[in-house]
């Protein structure tokens, strides 16, 4: 998702992590409980132990998430899901939104800089809340689709996180980018902070 404004590429990024920094709890796990319904999401869990169980030993987040994508979303159409993901963005805004980090983020956009969502959380889902809060872009984790824009249930890249988050900056900005700002709240954002002028950990500490 991207909204370009005139001028934006000589404008200062502040890039925001998303889940546990922007929110309170994490929005994909949320969207994939909300989607699925009580008992087809304890069906779901049920079936993701396996999996869970492999999470314990190798830690890969991409992986139990990749997981999770083939349990609940396989074979979902692309427009269907962009759709769910309005409808969860509109119920859930403001049960998920930390005020301090909305404050803070209202606060960035009254300067001249680009404000981006860097989240590896997929981007289909996030991108409704980027929208409703003014972002210029969302970089994420992207669902791969078939032919038919139909979920296939895997990613059509890494998992964004950690050191990839630095990776997709790169792509999109050059290899030197550097970040005016930053936000984040896990040792998933470690690398994206360091490329900061200011970088803030675990600020945002307000509920909704």
């Amino acid at each position: 998702m991207t909204q370009e404004r005139p001028g934006d590429g000589a404008l200062p990024i502040v890039a925001f992590d998303f889940d546990g920094t922007v929110t309170v709890r994490d929005s994909f796990s949320t969207f994939l409980k909300w989607r699925a319904g009580g008992l087809r999401w304890w069906i779901g869990c049920v079936r993701l132990i396996p999996a869970g169980l492999v999470y314990l030993f190798d830690r890969d987040r991409g992986r139990i998430k990749a997981a999770a994508v083939r349990e609940f979303l396989k074979g979902v159409p692309r427009e269907r899901l962009e759709a769910d993901a309005r409808r969860f963005a509109e119920q859930y805004s403001r049960s998920l939104l930390r005020p301090d980090a909305v404050a803070a983020w209202k606060r960035w956009r009254e300067q001249a800089v680009r404000l981006i969502v860097v989240t590896a959380s997929p981007d289909i889902v996030v991108a409704p809340f980027a929208r409703g809060l003014g972002a210029d872009m969302v970089v994420g984790t992207q669902l791969a689709f078939d032919p038919q824009n139909r979920v296939i249930g895997t990613f059509s890249g890494p998992n964004c996180r950690g050191p990839e988050k630095v990776v997709r900056l790169k792509e999109l900005f050059g290899p030197d980018v550097r970040l005016r700002a930053a936000y984040g709240d896990t040792g998933g954002d470690t690398e994206m902070l360091a490329i900061a002028d200011e970088p803030y950990y675990r600020v945002f500490k307000a509920r909704p």
